[in-house]
């Protein structure tokens, strides 16, 4: 969940969302109460690990694995409450899907998430604001091109955003009221085909040419999720709202934020890079109440207890993994939620001429979208719509003459697969440089032969083609799905008795599946719960949700 500076959770809805609903009962009942069990009957997994006879004087030994986010906060966490941690890193370095690259201007740039998603009770946010990471929003003012390359006036294209936002809106509400009556088939585009019409009933001037605007528009929402509106689950829309506030751009990047998170496990922890996992034994399979992980060196690891902060995607391919096998509802739910592909290039500059207003007035500031481009038949016959943030007009350091494309889906599938095929860096420069050009020579002030206006650089991500990142980016929720809360409900619990836990964005509370804070949230829930268990849980602090 990445690429929208867009917040439509209002403060007076909170009581009736099922979004926060399910936060106040993930956070701030459990933080709350040190004891839970005193007050209300022990779960399932937390009978399980009561049971356990441990010897006070030993410290636990907790196997992470992943050092992303979720995996950082985890051991953050458990090493807070006394236990031995070893984070398993695959790769050598840390933060998994959250590093940053140095473009050939300089400036540094997020290879994984861009935003940061709500403001109001967010723990990033905060993080943010602790290590002064620069942070920007933009005018509400919208530039959309047309499918046939023109610049919306900009009254059309606040028109056509506002509508399309207040569908958006409209089609949360009818989510989460309706849910449970919507058939699984249904998408979020069938939404907005019923919507247009009666939006842009047929009385109205151009009502056709009005339609399909906003119908091209609705292919935006793909670039937010990773994955076609058409494939947009409508029944479980309502999962993909955001925290309450605004969303911001992480102008200064989020490597200062991710040395935050990173600092404790870097200075309690065993890390162990270059380390592959193969197999997860649990403890019914394991030696003397352990469990057992094979690496793909031929290690065999014992800890007590596991938590896998693997991607969603990982988990899907390697289900075959687990011994004993992982119980039919999680490998279920594993299966059931989906997985997008949302892709980034950046395309730098001499110089921001987008800013530099044209003979008309007009300039282009943050977002612009191509939609459904019939001018680019060689390169784009699909007639993929595109999208970019620019980042020239970003405050003081952070200002950058980068144009940031995020691209979704099969157009993603292509151009991830083109410029692997490539063999130099130069050759996968230029058919970026090439693919992109119908777009951004469309912007504002740009004169083909202008040394200023000729790219000079660029960087594009490749997540599809990553195994450590699942050959995805993260969670959504496509059509067919028809049990998608329960499914990240049984993703949260793990198997505890077999002394395995999930952690990651797709088992985070609802209101932030998808997103960096839903990862945080994720690692702490477990690092907490399995201090719980242990009687080690203090209850230093109690969240505070509205």
């Amino acid at each position: 969940m990445d690429a929208y500076s867009m917040s439509v959770t209002s403060a007076s809805r909170k009581s009736t969302s099922k979004i926060y609903q399910d936060l106040k009962r993930a956070r701030i009942h459990n933080l709350a109460d040190p004891h839970p069990d005193r007050s209300r009957g022990l779960s399932i997994m937390d009978r399980v690990l009561k049971e356990e006879s441990l010897d006070p004087s030993r410290k636990p030994h907790i196997g992470v694995v992943g050092a992303g986010v979720a995996g950082l906060r985890c051991a953050d966490q458990l090493l807070s409450h006394g236990f031995q941690v070893t984070i398993l890193e695959a790769r050598n370095r840390i933060g998994g899907r959250m590093y940053q690259e140095k473009l050939p201007n300089g400036h540094l740039v997020d290879a994984g998430p861009n935003w940061i998603h709500g403001t109001k009770e967010n723990p990033i946010m905060d993080l943010a604001n602790e290590t002064k990471t620069i942070t920007a929003d933009w005018d509400t003012n919208s530039y959309v091109f047309d499918q046939d390359g023109k610049l919306f006036p900009l009254e059309d294209g606040t028109n056509y955003s506002t509508m399309m936002w207040n569908i958006i809106q409209d089609a949360f509400d009818y989510s989460n009221r309706c849910g449970s009556e919507i058939n699984p088939g249904r998408s979020l585009l069938d939404f907005f085909q019923e919507q247009v019409k009666v939006r842009i009933p047929v009385t109205e001037e151009e009502y056709e040419k009005k339609r399909y605007a906003i119908l091209q528009m609705s292919e935006l929402w793909g670039a937010f999720v990773g994955s076609p509106v058409e494939k947009q689950s409508l029944k479980f829309f309502w999962l993909e709202e955001c925290i309450d506030g605004e969303n911001l751009f992480c102008a200064g990047t989020y490597q200062k934020i991710l040395d935050k998170i990173a600092a404790p496990a870097l200075e309690g922890a065993n890390i162990r890079y270059n380390t592959r996992v193969s197999e997860i034994h649990g403890k019914s399979t394991g030696v003397k109440d352990t469990v057992m992980i094979k690496t793909t060196d031929g290690q065999h690891l014992q800890f007590d207890h596991v938590v896998l902060t693997t991607p969603l995607g990982w988990l899907k391919q390697n289900l075959k993994a687990f011994s004993p096998a992982l119980p039919d509802r999680l490998t279920k739910a594993i299966q059931n939620i989906g997985y997008g592909c949302l892709e980034k290039v950046y395309i730098s500059f001499p110089k921001a001429f987008w800013l530099t207003p044209n003979a008309d007035g007009r300039k282009v500031q943050g977002f612009c979208q191509w939609l459904s481009p019939k001018y680019a038949a060689d390169s784009n016959p699909e007639r993929w719509t595109n999208e970019i943030v620019e980042l020239g007009s970003l405050g003081g350091s952070a200002a950058n003459p980068t144009l940031l494309f995020y691209i979704y889906g099969d157009e993603s599938h292509h151009v991830t697969s083109k410029v692997r095929s490539l063999s130099g860096k130069g050759e996968k420069d230029e058919f970026l440089f090439s693919f992109f050009k119908p777009y951004y020579s469309r912007l504002p002030s740009f004169r083909e032969g202008d040394p200023e206006c000729q790219p000079t650089g660029c960087f594009s991500t490749d997540w599809l083609h990553d195994d450590l990142a699942g050959n995805g980016s993260y969670s959504n929720f496509q059509i067919g799905l028809e049990e998608g809360d329960d499914d990240i409900r049984a993703m949260r619990a793990g198997v505890p008795g077999e002394g395995i836990w999930l952690a990651g964005e797709h088992t985070a509370p609802f209101v932030a599946v998808g997103t960096t804070t839903g990862a945080y949230w994720s690692g702490e829930d477990i690092g907490r719960r399995i201090a719980q268990s242990y009687g080690r849980y203090k209850a230093d602090r109690v969240a505070q949700l509205a």
